[in-house]
């Protein structure tokens, strides 16, 4: 079995995700973390009579391998990198709500402290794309920005939602890093620079994301899913009842291919095969494990595998051997094959079991009795049928999609299980009939809360009525993407007044091909060649969505909800394989509530910048009040320096009262410049390629020189030109 190389008990609680490692000085490998009290301490072994007491790094009280930074605010995000290279050594980056400071730990110093209005939600250091320096680059408020080591913005772009996890991966293969980005709207997307190349939906919050090797990386997700993709391909996931902390990609078997190792809530650590999921090692911490890191903490050459629980253990683990053959835990390869291949023999002979049953019941059945349903083999000629449709709902049950199961004979459904992401409260959804119900037909209501399209893994139980054994189909059926979308008759009058408009050149046929892959269109209905128009209304809230076609490939969309209309400008640019593609936009109300939110944010900024200043002069009131109250107690005039003090305790509560007004001021301040970035996000999402990265860009200098005019003409026509 695979142990520790060596064990450590730090006398300081880690926080969650805030673990790393880095070279300060070029040349020992530090561990630094993050605790709850805003403070990030530095653990050296191996430099012990160096010790800086100087600025902001204080020696530690209870560990005198360890150097505290005192942050002052609580810490969000953590890494350790190269961010300038001209150094020759790490530096440590720290992240807060408010704050991003670059701290150089070797010379105790600061590299920058930046404001950040978005908060730092995630932080990761290297290369992006064509971008020579390196950055650091923080994941906010549906914001991202990259800072080089002098401080300078050099990156930022806006995705569309909280972000929770970032990490860098050559993507592509074209050799440079592409940035993975996940979020509270459980997506994953892949940004090229600040272009969007890839998404990915999941099922809930991603929380960590770790690149393996090539194109390959593994994620976590707040619900305990664990999984790795190759570009946008699942290769496998778990779900487990506990919460996956950390992840990291490390070789622990020595095999040449690295494992994803995940540290857990419940103080578990396990290493899985990268291209199976399976379990090759684990281990168990007393409490949730903080993070998992590597590097050459003994200084010996070798790269450890370092895991850090909350309580402060730290343990170092080195690959197995060669002699281990991938397999680090107690057990041989060949009693885990034993039970694997037992385990198939328990099952098939169930199986034959269940067969020889049916088998007899069919045999004791007469034809009288048949009718009774004491039949138990299914005919062989048995099919399922499938059939999606819209249902218009009722006064007991509100609009949906149906999914209708029958068999083709007089057989009946006894359960169906679907598997589905993102649709039900769990993964899966089991319908089981009364027997008072049972038919060879069922009707499962389905209502998708996203308009993206998922794949329906179903199992359907058939038999008859008595039957004790049922036979299992399984199918897939795909649930277009606007699903939730129901044909109706083209009313002028109902016809939104926000719209986009754009050209393509494609056949009216092959956008008629897009609108039945994309939407549940009933069999009768036939669309002639153009001009036509569709209209559809939604089944979530009674919005309408038309859709005209004119022979010159000019097409409009006509939709009051702009996430809808970005969704299938860029459903139709993924179908017709459009890479670039400007439109013209107005969503009038949409503008008039984004232009309401802009000027709340100018006054949000304004009352920050005087209660920024009002804090400082009560900070100058306190020093000088303070040094006249010892003066009066040092002169025995105990009547003056009640006075002050008195002066001073009431400074202090409007210093308080004055706090809790500015902290709310930045909540308010944070929902509106969230609702500024979705917008230009949602703006971007209107336009396919260059002209969307123009538009991301353009808004946003807008916004720096506060020309709110400026910023509609280009989310209406996607330039700022005339």
């Amino acid at each position: 079995m695979l142990l520790p190389v060596f064990t450590l008990k730090l006398r300081h609680k880690i926080s969650p995700r805030m673990v790393a490692v880095g070279r300060y000085d070029g040349t020992h490998t530090c561990l630094a973390a993050a605790t709850q009290a805003g403070k990030v301490f530095i653990h050296n072994p191996h430099a012990r009579s160096q010790r800086l007491n100087v600025s902001r790094l204080l020696q530690s009280p209870l560990d005198s391998d360890v150097s505290l930074l005192n942050i002052n605010q609580a810490v969000s995000c953590l890494t350790a990198g190269i961010l300038n290279p001209e150094l020759g050594y790490d530096s440590l980056l720290v992240g807060t709500q408010t704050n991003l400071l670059a701290y150089d730990v070797y010379n105790n110093s600061d590299l920058f402290y930046r404001e950040v209005t978005d908060g730092a939600n995630a932080i990761v250091l290297g290369t992006l794309g064509d971008i020579p320096s390196p950055l650091a680059i923080i994941g906010g408020n549906c914001a991202l920005q990259g800072f080089d080591h002098e401080g300078n913005d050099l990156f930022w772009t806006v995705t569309g939602d909280n972000v929770h996890s970032l990490a860098l991966c050559d993507f592509d293969g074209d050799g440079k890093k592409e940035l993975l980005v996940g979020s509270e709207d459980f997506d994953i997307r892949v940004f090229k620079e600040d272009e969007i190349v890839a998404e990915m939906a999941e099922t809930e919050t991603i929380t960590s994301l770790c690149p393996m090797y090539g194109s390959r990386f593994g994620y976590a997700l707040s619900n305990g899913t664990v999984g790795v993709y190759d570009k946008t391909a699942r290769y496998w996931r778990i779900k487990s009842k506990n919460h996956a902390m950390s992840i990291h990609a490390y070789d622990l078997n020595s095999d040449g291919v690295r494992e994803l190792i995940t540290g857990w809530s419940n103080g578990k650590v396990d290493a899985r095969n990268d291209r199976t999921g399976e379990v090759i090692f684990k281990d168990n911490f007393s409490s949730a494990v903080a993070g998992v890191v590597e590097g050459d903490y003994r200084m010996d050459g070798h790269i450890q595998l370092i895991c850090c629980s909350v309580d402060g253990e730290v343990r170092g683990y080195l690959p197995g051997g060669a002699e281990m053959k991938g397999n680090l835990m107690d057990t041989s390869v060949e009693q885990d094959l034993i039970r694997e291949l037992s385990q198939k023999k328990q099952n098939l002979l169930l199986e034959l079991r269940n067969y020889e049953e049916n088998s007899k019941q069919a045999e004791s059945s007469s034809p009288l009795n048949e009718s009774d349903g004491q039949r138990g083999i299914i005919p062989a000629n048995t099919k399922l049928q499938t059939a999606l449709s819209v249902n218009l709902g009722s006064d007991s049950q509100a609009a949906h999609v149906e999914l209708r199961i029958s068999t083709s004979n007089d057989t009946i459904i006894r359960a169906v299980l679907i598997f589905a992401e993102g649709i039900f409260t769990g993964e899966s959804h089991v319908v089981h009939p009364s027997v008072q119900n049972l038919s060879s037909c069922i009707r499962i209501p389905i209502a998708p809360p996203k308009d993206v399209p998922v794949d329906l893994h179903m199992k359907t139980f058939v038999g008859y009525r008595n039957s004790t054994q049922f036979h299992v189909f399984e199918l897939t059926r795909q649930l277009p993407r606007f699903a939730m979308y129901a044909l109706s008759n083209p009313d002028p009058a109902k016809e939104p007044l926000s719209f986009v408009n754009f050209t393509v050149n494609e056949r009216v046929q092959r956008v008629v091909m897009w609108l039945n892959q994309n939407f549940l269109l009933p069999e009768d209905s036939e669309i002639q060649n153009a001009p036509f128009q569709v209209c559809f209304t939604s089944l979530r809230n009674a919005g309408h969505l038309f859709i005209k076609i004119k022979p010159s490939g000019e097409i409009t969309v006509s939709t009051d909800d702009i996430d809808l209309a970005g969704d299938i400008i860029q459903s139709m640019a993924s179908f017709f394989a459009i890479e670039d593609l400007q439109v013209e936009a107005d969503f009038p109300v949409y503008f008039e509530e984004l232009r309401k939110v802009l000027i709340k944010v100018d006054e949000y900024h304004s009352v920050h910048q005087k209660l920024s200043a009002d804090m400082a002069d009560h900070s100058n009131l306190i020093r000088s009040l303070l040094v006249r109250a010892e003066d009066a107690r040092l002169m025995r005039d105990m009547k003056t320096m009640k006075k002050r003090y008195v002066e001073l305790y009431d400074l202090n509560k409007d210093l308080l009262n004055g706090y809790k007004i500015r902290c709310n001021n930045h909540t308010e301040l944070l929902g509106n410049l969230k609702a500024v970035n979705q917008a230009i996000q949602r703006a971007g999402r209107l336009r396919v390629g260059k002209p969307k990265n123009q538009v991301v860009s353009a808004c946003r200098d807008a916004i720096r020189s506060n020309n709110l005019n400026m910023l509609f003409r280009i989310m209406r026509v996607g330039t700022a030109s005339s």
